[in-house]
Order: structure tokens, then C-alpha cells, then sequence
């Protein structure tokens, strides 16, 4: 099948539901994310990246946000907090001859890590990305960021190496880039790890923690 960017539309799943960001996400987003605990092990830039209010916070999502990818908020389905923006991610990088795209730009409220929402969200983003006959999803993250590393590796993705001085900081060092990849064979085995991990939530919604 021949590969082709879809279109923005809105991804729902039982846990979160993910929608074409647009500029009323935005106040939300910035209460989401715009944390130390998020920005400190290279997301958005790095630490020197961190937004302190919500104007710099719309300059660094307009920046940052390129019209050639599809940007979503993440927003929580049911219990208390339905209908919360908890984070944001995006699907881009679109190489159609190919056949690949990037599943990246990803942060979270820090009091749902650890939940449902960083599998579902990914779960949603890869049928989308092979469902538009996509056949390799890259993920890729700072070096540094261990814990990032680790829920990519946990989502069954394969670590294909590091990319040394891939990409710059805000505070102007370099960063190394970890990546990871799921492929099109592979997608079938990865989905099924996924949904196994989901069926431990038992359904029920998405609960804050108290931030790490």
C-alpha cells in the first residue's frame, strides 16, 4: 500500500482521546507541561526551553509546531479529570516514497506518567501511522532522558542505536539521539503488548498521581 500523510482527525481510544491541536489547547497545554520535571532531560529544547508563561509558552508551540506535521492534545476520557489536556505528541517527519514517519514531540503532565495514557497514545498513533500505509515509526529521544528511554523500550519499539550531535539545545549544547523504531512485521506483536498492557488498567479512567 502506498504510503500518504492523513489527514488531521481526532483519535479516540478509551483512556485518552487525541485531537488536532489547535490554539484553544494551548492554555491547557501550558498547565500541563510547562514543568521542570518535563522539560529538564531534553524535551522541547531542554531546561533553557522551559516557557515561563503562557505567551512564551504560544512563541514555543508556534515555533515549534511545523505545518508539515499533525500535532494532537492528549485529553483524558472519563472519571474525574475527563475532558483534562494532559499532554501532547504528534505525528510528522512524513517520508511518503519511503514509507516513514516520526511518532515524537511528546510530553506529559508529569501526574500521569506511569498511566494508561503514554500506551494508549501510542497505541492510537501507530494503527493511525500503518493504518496510512506508513512502514517504519521512528521514536527518538535525548540521550540523556532515561526514563523516556525506557517507556519507548517498553512500548516494544526496537533501539537501533545512537545518533551522535543530532540536534542542538536551547541552551546551545549538542544532543545525542537515542532511536527507536517499530516496523510494519512488527507492528502486529507490538499491538498485542500494547493491548495487554491496557487490559491491566481494567478500564478504569485515568487517575493524577502525585508528580515525580
Amino acid at each position: 500500500m502506498t504510503a500518504h500523510r492523513p489527514e488531521p482527525t481526532t483519535l479516540e481510544g478509551s483512556f485518552v482521546r487525541l485531537e488536532p491541536l489547535v490554539e484553544a489547547h494551548l492554555p491547557g497545554l501550558f498547565e500541563a507541561i510547562a514543568h521542570e520535571s518535563v522539560f529538564e532531560f531534553g524535551f522541547g529544547g531542554g531546561p533553557a526551553a522551559l516557557p515561563g508563561s503562557l505567551e512564551e509558552f504560544e512563541r514555543w508551540a508556534a515555533a515549534r509546531n511545523s505545518p508539515d506535521n499533525n500535532p494532537f492534545a492528549v485529553i483524558l476520557v472519563g472519571g474525574p479529570r475527563d475532558g483534562t489536556i494532559v499532554g501532547t505528541t504528534t505525528l510528522g517527519d512524513f517520508d511518503v516514497a519511503r514509507e516513514a514517519t516520526h511518532i515524537g514531540w511528546t510530553g506529559y503532565d508529569p501526574r500521569v506518567w506511569g498511566t494508561a495514557v503514554n500506551p494508549e497514545a501510542k497505541l492510537l498513533l501507530l494503527q493511525h501511522a500503518f493504518d496510512a500505509g506508513f512502514g517504519r515509526v521512528k521514536i527518538q529521544t535525548d540521550v540523556l532522558n532515561l526514563r523516556s528511554r525506557a517507556a519507548i523500550a517498553k512500548l516494544g519499539a526496537t533501539f537501533e542505536g545512537v545518533v551522535r550531535r543530532e540536534q542542538p539545545r536551547a541552551d546551545g549544547t549538542w544532543r545525542d539521539t537515542a532511536m527507536y523504531s517499530v516496523i510494519v512485521d512488527e507492528w502486529p506483536d507490538v499491538r498485542a503488548g500494547l493491548e495487554e498492557r491496557l487490559a491491566t488498567f481494567e478500564g478504569r479512567p485515568v487517575l493524577f498521581r502525585s508528580p515525580r
